[in-house]
């Protein structure tokens, strides 16, 4: 039996909601539970994998015929498994939605997801920097921007939804997919990400939040490993981007954590996905499983018996959506309903979220056309205007960290006009992978295609030299994790027989395992990889003697120590994989092009070990005089330099004190008093002095990217609501309490410029969702 195309101009004349229960009321339980799952075509059962144990998981015996019989959910990564040429995606894709609608009663097509995380991951599609680098930024609107071209990109090829942007707060440095957080701040990660789903959403696209929740505080560091954390913690450090995502961004979609967090796995928490995120929240999108999620709770957590109880658990939970390929959600689901285990009313809570999302996107509309719209015409998914986008972002993320004095001048910028020979040395110094993150296409997937050339250009930081320097001496020494004592020698040769020298090392993105940063690539410790320590003290200490200027350039996934070298290199840039256009952008800043302006959305560490999680600490994890250990970061988050100078002054406050209901004004005026146009990030933190709980140091609540040409000036206003100051409190509530508290405005977190003392008045109030999240602040400019 058929709806019929009679049926079907009907129901388009009735609301969405009354389309979604007919089709509910109509549909047998099996059609039910294909629109619950979604199915993976091109996946790999063999060979290098691009998610967790894809080898043993990925494989489905039904034909494709079977798969799609009685519908189907979604269609995993259409782009973005395989090299494919977008034309031919496009064209396979309409294929598949013409034989689904055609195979099921309903005529229902598939929901089209993505990753998206570094710009779409398919081929010839740009790669933008990697989400650490939209954190050294400080840049919403550049974030906002980028994603809306993500966006549009993928509307046009017909995808629906992108498994983007992370979360996570950064907790430990060792975690491989520190390059794929935006920060270890909260405040930084929840503003900027909210700005992404804003523009990822704004083109029709649903934004999925990942991963909900505690999967980067995971022991160790170690990926997929249980999180040991406390309530407080969760809820002061890990919900509030979530929080702030949903309430200002309007993600229609949440991905659960494979972590569990004090033996409870996300996809089993129906506190979290059910209590927390839909009934206290008000979250009406949909939550989908992180990629084989739900069969871990049987495989790796061992919370289920079995597929069908693995399935029971997370629909019962609250995940509606199993993906990346039906293990659970099918044919042991079913056989668990019929057995009394499970009430098909669950199913249909979850099918109502699933059918309601479908509608919004216009899969339930009469017109839906299964043809993509890039089919109209030639297909351009790294024009130029994206790369010019991703060039200014990559300008703005890369973080000058020190930069001392050479002949009576700062190092940097280099003296184009007499800056002697250049030598560009390092293993990462022709290497354009040296850009790319792991959830760029050419690392994630394209490393496996060898055979395969990239499919955008991306030149490496010896190829832009080249370029504009004509003659450059080039030494790659080996790779990320090893070089031999011939290769060593020949870059110390280089390096000490040219008056400027290049030294560029960091890691390879890689997955689980095929690389030094990336998902499943954790690191025992923060030295640099392999032998880029020795190799580069064996440098500075030839450069030393030679005179040679040098620059070190580090373009990593995750900060390294670096207190060996801050003191006998001349200058230290650190990048965390800017993108396709990340070298052009780096000779931009090192030859002054452009005025560097990022600051560290993480801390780099003194030493490989002793560090505190992030600057996130409370006073007994600082150092004292009762451990050896100095625990202070080398470079503290929110640090970065410039070509010039900025002066924070005229620091007012509204009011010495006020109610715990109430607002307080924080402002300063911000002056260029240096000979070039510049950018500065004006910083406010909150310290909590005397809580009733431990409370961080400080914690950052605000912040201004201020851009002024020399001479310029600008006040910055912050409006600082009692909301702000809240925390977990004894109660496990969260409170604002009475009391002092300091707001430090300042330019790192490390780095004060003035402290106002305001003093809360009043009752300890209770607060909630509904809370202020965020500190508006105005820019005006004066001068």
């Amino acid at each position: 039996m058929s709806t019929g195309a009679a049926d079907q101009q009907s129901l388009a004349r009735v609301p969405a909601s009354d389309v979604v229960e007919h089709l509910i009321s109509e549909m047998t339980l099996e059609e039910k539970l294909a629109q619950l799952v979604g199915v993976w075509v091109n996946a790999s059962t063999d060979g290098d994998s691009v998610a967790p144990l894809q080898s043993q998981m990925a494989g489905d015996a039904r034909s494709w015929d079977d798969i799609i019989a009685d519908g189907l959910g979604q269609i995993t990564r259409m782009y973005g498994t395989v090299p494919v040429d977008p034309a031919e995606g496009a064209h396979r894709l309409a294929a598949a939605q013409e034989q689904i609608m055609a195979a099921s009663r309903f005529g229902i097509p598939a929901q089209v997801h993505e990753e998206c995380l570094a710009g779409l991951a398919a081929w010839k599609a740009t790669a933008f920097p990697v989400p650490l680098a939209w954190g050294a930024t400080f840049n919403p609107g550049l974030v906002r921007e980028m994603a809306t071209r993500i966006g549009a990109g993928m509307r046009s090829l017909g995808v629906h939804q992108g498994l983007a942007p992370v979360l996570d707060v950064v907790r430990d440095l060792r975690w491989g997919r520190v390059e794929e957080t935006i920060g270890e701040d909260p405040y930084l990660v929840g503003t900027v990400a909210t700005a992404y789903v804003q523009g990822l959403e704004s083109t029709g696209i649903v934004a999925t939040l990942k991963h909900f929740v505690g999967y980067s505080a995971s022991q160790a560091g170690r990926n997929h490993a249980p999180v040991s954390m406390g309530p407080r913690e969760l809820a002061d450090v890990m919900l509030p981007p979530f929080e702030m995502a949903i309430r200002h961004g309007g993600p229609r979609s949440v991905m659960h954590a494979y972590t569990d967090v004090d033996g409870v796995p996300a996809a089993a928490n129906r506190a979290l996905l059910t209590g927390l995120l839909r009934e206290e929240w008000g979250f009406t999108g949909t939550v989908v499983a992180d990629y084989f999620g739900v069969a871990f709770l049987d495989v790796t957590h061992g919370v289920a018996a079995d597929s069908g109880d693995a399935a029971v658990l997370a629909l019962s939970a609250g995940v509606d959506v199993e993906l990346p390929t039906v293990n659970c959600f099918g044919e042991p689901l079913l056989r668990r309903i019929r057995e009394g285990a499970l009430d098909e009313s669950v199913v249909d809570d979850a099918l109502r979220r699933v059918l309601r999302q479908k509608a919004e996107i216009g899969l339930l509309s009469p017109d839906f056309s299964p043809v993509p719209e890039a089919l109209s015409g030639p297909i351009d998914l790294d024009p130029a205007e994206n790369r010019a986008l991703a060039r200014e972002l990559a300008s703005q993320s890369l973080v000058l960290l020190s930069n001392r004095e050479f002949d009576g001048a700062p190092a940097l910028p280099l003296p184009v006009a007499s800056t002697g020979s250049l030598g560009v040395v390092g293993p990462l110094a022709d290497d354009p992978f040296a850009m790319l993150g792991c959830y760029s296409f050419d690392a994630h997937v394209g490393a496996s295609h060898p055979d395969v050339p990239m499919g955008i250009s991306v030149p490496s930081v010896a190829g832009v030299a080249s370029g504009r320097f004509g003659s450059v001496a080039t030494s790659v020494t080996g790779n990320c994790e090893a070089a031999t004592e011939e290769q060593i020698a020949e870059a110390c040769q280089v390096a000490s027989s040219v008056d400027t020298c290049v030294v560029v090392v960091g890691d390879n993105a890689g997955l689980f395992g095929r690389g030094t940063s990336g998902e499943g690539n954790d690191a025992a410790d923060l030295r640099l990889p392999g032998d880029q320590h020795l190799m580069l003290d064996r440098i500075l200490a030839d450069c030393a003697d030679s005179g040679t200027r040098t620059v070190v350039v580090v373009l990593s996934g995750r900060p390294y120590a670096l207190g060996d070298f801050v003191e006998r290199a001349d200058a230290i840039v650190q990048g965390f994989f800017p993108g396709e256009e990340g070298a052009a952008a780096l000779w931009d800043v090192l030859t002054g092009v452009v005025n560097p302006s990022g600051k560290l959305p993480v801390s780099v560490p003194r030493s490989p070990g002793g560090q505190p999680g992030t600057y996130l600490h409370s006073k007994l994890a600082g150092p004292s005089g009762v451990s050896a250990l100095d625990p202070s970061p080398l470079f503290g988050f929110g640090h970065g330099l410039s070509y010039t100078t900025m002066e924070l002054s005229e620091h007012q406050s509204s009011a010495p004190t006020m109610s715990t209901s109430d607002s307080v004004t924080v402002s300063c005026t911000v002056t260029n008093t240096g000979s070039r146009s510049g950018a500065e990030v004006v910083q406010l933190y909150l310290e909590d002095p005397v809580g009733e709980v431990v409370r961080p140091l400080r914690e950052l609540i605000g912040y201004a990217r201020v851009e002024l040409p020399a001479g310029g000036s600008a006040e910055v206003e912050f409006l600082v609501h009692a909301d702000r100051t809240s925390f977990t409190g004894l109660d496990l509530q969260r409170v604002v309490t009475p009391g002092l508290v300091k707001l430090h405005v300042s330019t790192s977190s490390t780095a004060d410029a003035h402290t106002h003392e305001v003093i809360l008045h009043g009752p300890r109030r209770v607060v909630g969702f509904e809370r202020e999240m965020l500190t508006p602040v105005e820019v005006r400019t004066t001068a």
